[in-house]
């Protein structure tokens, strides 16, 4: 194909072919912008995702600058036959790779933005707020690329700078290694899908909190007390955590119970189970129930099984359902048993003896007074 465009060019005067190169690429940069990019987003504005329309509005500047500017680069490219072969080096310098290194950085500024916000949107919908690892790890990379590309046009030798480059990263290495581990326990935890934003989740330490950022080096909780609390991901990924958010948000609570032997049970069942349904805290569905589970030294103890809708809502509807529960159990005069012991005391005849005599002198001196 070049070759078919050089030989096409050659026909032409150096001035000529210039006008003529230039006048194409401006003329595709045009055509870019006004008719293909204009009928991209009015097809893209009519779908649902939001994705397409990203990748449209951020490829559209590197897009028409790439059409602009590859007639630049072209005219400094001898076997196009495009430049003066006398001053090919001046046109290199001067024009072809600022012009390419212009292109490679408008790409790499849409790509490293496309993917940025793809994530951030991905977040607000209510996925892992994992933004900030993918984010900087794109970046990261796109950078890398971009520096590439940039060394190789301006033929700048990057074998010296690879040595280099390996010897800081294993120093980098040994000196951020908690941070490397941090990095990647969150990618574990991201991966395994253990708990997004939002969640209630509970820690083999007995913290316990709902999530309320994920970053790079550290989960961080917020506490029923409002108090914050940061966690290392490295040790997230090593520990026991309990989401109780997951898969659902409703939780189930247990509620022990305890009545007196002899309690005509059935008025028991139904007067608490008739307290729980009346709460608001608690959802209708799935009802309440209650479970006998044993026979106590003291009662006959019970469990009431209900749900709420989020653990966050657990603490108050217990507190709650114990106040009433306890308070229709009094009115209705059904017993609450509570362990009851009686001390007997028992004598031998020298210690009654020894008490006979102790309260003889006690009322012999009260009688002399």
């Amino acid at each position: 194909m070049f070759e078919g465009f050089t030989d096409f060019l050659s026909g032409f005067p150096l001035a000529e072919r210039t006008a003529l190169v230039l006048s194409i690429s401006l003329v595709s940069a045009v055509l870019l912008e006004v008719v293909v990019l204009r009928l991209a987003r009015r097809f893209v504005r009519g779908t649902d995702s939001e994705l397409d329309n990203i990748v449209v509005e951020e490829l559209r500047l590197p897009m028409v600058v790439t059409a602009a500017l590859v007639g630049v680069w072209v005219l400094t490219q001898p076997d196009l036959g495009a430049a003066d072969v006398i001053y090919q080096d001046q046109l290199t310098n001067f024009f072809g790779r600022p012009s390419a290194s212009l292109i490679v950085v408008v790409w790499a500024r849409a790509l490293n933005n496309i993917v940025n916000r793809i994530v951030e949107n991905v977040q607000q919908s209510g996925r892992f707020d994992f933004a900030p690892v993918f984010s900087n790890v794109w970046t990261l990379v796109v950078l890398v690329g971009a520096a590439f590309f940039l060394l190789t046009i301006w033929n700048i030798e990057i074998t010296p700078l690879l040595g280099a480059a390996g010897v800081a990263g294993i120093a980098i290495g040994f000196a951020a290694k908690d941070t490397v581990a941090n990095f990647f326990g969150g990618l574990a935890l991201y991966f395994d899908d253990t708990y997004k934003i939002g969640d209630y989740v509970v820690l083999d330490t007995g913290d316990a909190g709902t999530v309320v950022r994920v970053g790079i080096r550290s989960t961080t909780l917020l506490t029923r007390d409002e108090v914050m609390v940061t966690v290392p991901n490295s040790v997230l990924n090593s520990a026991r955590i309990i989401n109780e958010s997951a898969p659902q948000r409703r939780k189930r609570i247990r509620i022990p119970l305890s009545v007196g032997y002899g309690t005509d049970l059935d008025v028991f069942e139904d007067l608490v189970v008739g307290v729980t349904e009346d709460e608001s805290l608690v959802k209708d569905s799935p009802k309440p129930r209650m479970r006998f589970r044993q026979f106590g030294d003291s009662g006959l103890e019970y469990e009431l099984l209900c749900w709420v809708s989020s653990p966050s809502r657990e603490q108050k509807a217990r507190h709650r359902l114990n106040r009433t529960i306890y308070r229709r159990l009094l009115d209705e005069g059904i017993e609450m048993p509570f362990p009851k012991r009686d001390v007997t005391l028992s004598f031998a005849d020298a210690d009654r003896s020894v008490i006979a005599d102790a309260d003889g002198l006690a009322a012999a001196e009260s009688g002399g007074d």
